[in-house]
C-alpha cells in the first residue's frame, strides 16, 4: 500500500507566514503607486496656486526693490523661466520638484526645502503629541459614557465634549494661556524652548514639554470632543453583539470585556477617522502654532501667506498633501493589527 504525504503543520504555518509577508508587500507596492496620481493633482495644485497668485515673483521682487527698467525685468523673467508657456513652466516645476527642488524663498533667503526641513520637526512633535492627547481623552471620556449610560458621567462627559467641541479652537488657546501662563504662570506663554543660558539633555527635554504642553492640549481636546462622542457610540453598538453576551453569560468581569472585547472593537472606527481627519489637524495647528508662536509648518505657512511667499506656500501645500497621504496608509495598516479578520491582499 502507497501513503500520501501529509503536510506538516509547520510547513504550512509558513507556508502561510509568507503568504501573508508578500500579501502585505503587494498591497503597500500597489498603494504607494496608487499615491502617484494624487501626489501629480497637488503638484498641479501647487502650480496653480503659484499662477492664480497676485503678481508674480519677478513683479513681487521688483515692487519691493522700488522699480527697475523692462530690460531689467525681462532678464529676470527669462532667468526664473517666467517667458516660457504655461506647460514648460510646469514641466520644469514639476521636475524640479522630482529633484528635490522646491524653489528659493526669497523672504527667507534659504531653499523652499531647507526652509521645511527646519520646521517639520516642531510640527510632528505637536502633531503626535496632540494625537496622543485626543486619542488617551477621547478613549476614556468614551468608555466612561458608554458604560455609564443614562447616569450622570454620561451626560457630564456629553456636555464637556460638547462645550470643547463649540469652543474655536484659537478662543481655547488664548484662554488656556490667560489661565495656565497668565494668573498661574505654571507654563510659558508661546515658543519651542527658552534659549537663555546653558542647559543638559535633561533640562532641555523639561523645558522644551513644558513650551509643548498647551498648544499640544489645545490641539488635542479638540479633536478629543470628536472622539468621545464616537467612541460612545460604537462602544454602546458593540456591547450589544452576541460575543459580549455570551462573555458576560460565563462570568467574565466587566473591566476586562470593557478593555479587551468592547473598546478594541470599537477603536475600528476611530482609527478611520483618525486617518479621515489627519490633514484638519494639520489645519488647526496653523490657528495653534501662531498662538503659541510654535515654530512648526503652521506658523511657516501663515508667515508665507502674509509674506506673499508662493513658492513656500506652494512647497507646504505639497509636503503637507504627501505627509496626509502617506499617514492614511499608515493607518491602513494600522486597521490590520487591530483586527484580526481584515487581511491584506
Amino acid at each position: 500500500m502507497s501513503s500520501r504525504p501529509t503536510e506538516m503543520p509547520g510547513v504550512a504555518g509558513a507556508d502561510e507566514a509568507r503568504s501573508e509577508r508578500a500579501s502585505s508587500v503587494r498591497y503597500v507596492a500597489l498603494r504607494l503607486v496608487q499615491i502617484l496620481p494624487t501626489l501629480f493633482l497637488i503638484l498641479l495644485v501647487a502650480f496653480v496656486l503659484l499662477q492664480m497668485a497676485p503678481g508674480d515673483l519677478v513683479q513681487v521682487m521688483v515692487g519691493e526693490s522700488g522699480g527697475a527698467t523692462p530690460e531689467y525685468v525681462a532678464r529676470l523673467r527669462q532667468t526664473f523661466g517666467l517667458d516660457e508657456p504655461l506647460y514648460v513652466q510646469f514641466l520644469n516645476y514639476a521636475l524640479n520638484v522630482v529633484s528635490g527642488d522646491l524653489g528659493f524663498s526669497f523672504r527667507n533667503n534659504m531653499p523652499v526645502l531647507q526652509l521645511i526641513a527646519s520646521r517639520l520637526p516642531a510640527t510632528l512633535l505637536l502633531a503626535v503629541t496632540a494625537l496622543i492627547v485626543s486619542v488617551v481623552l477621547g478613549l476614556a471620556g468614551g468608555a466612561v459614557a458608554a458604560t455609564s449610560r443614562g447616569k450622570w458621567p454620561d451626560h457630564l462627559v456629553s456636555l464637556v465634549a460638547l462645550f470643547v467641541y463649540a469652543t474655536p479652537v484659537f478662543l481655547c488657546g488664548v484662554g488656556l494661556i490667560l489661565l495656565f501662563a497668565v494668573a498661574l504662570p505654571w507654563f510659558p506663554i508661546g515658543g519651542f524652548a527658552d534659549l537663555s543660558g546653558e542647559r543638559g539633555a535633561w533640562q532641555a527635554f523639561v523645558d522644551v514639554a513644558a513650551h509643548l504642553a498647551l498648544p499640544a492640549f489645545t490641539l488635542g481636546t479638540a479633536y478629543a470632543a470628536i472622539y468621545v462622542r464616537l467612541t460612545r457610540a460604537a462602544m454602546l453598538e458593540v456591547q450589544g453583539q452576541d460575543f459580549v453576551r455570551t462573555a458576560r453569560a460565563k462570568g467574565v468581569a466587566p473591566a476586562r470585556i470593557v478593555w479587551r472585547h468592547t473598546l478594541r472593537n470599537a477603536l475600528l472606527p476611530l482609527v478611520t477617522v483618525i486617518g479621515m481627519q489627519t490633514g484638519s489637524m494639520l489645519g488647526g495647528a496653523i490657528l495653534v502654532e501662531t498662538v503659541f508662536s510654535w515654530p512648526g509648518l503652521g506658523r511657516l505657512a501663515f508667515e508665507a501667506l502674509q509674506q506673499r511667499d508662493y513658492n513656500l506656500l506652494a512647497g507646504l501645500i505639497l509636503c503637507s498633501g504627501a505627509l496626509v497621504v502617506l499617514i492614511n496608509l499608515l493607518v491602513d495598516l494600522v486597521y490590520t493589527l487591530l483586527d484580526p479578520r481584515v487581511r491584506i491582499r
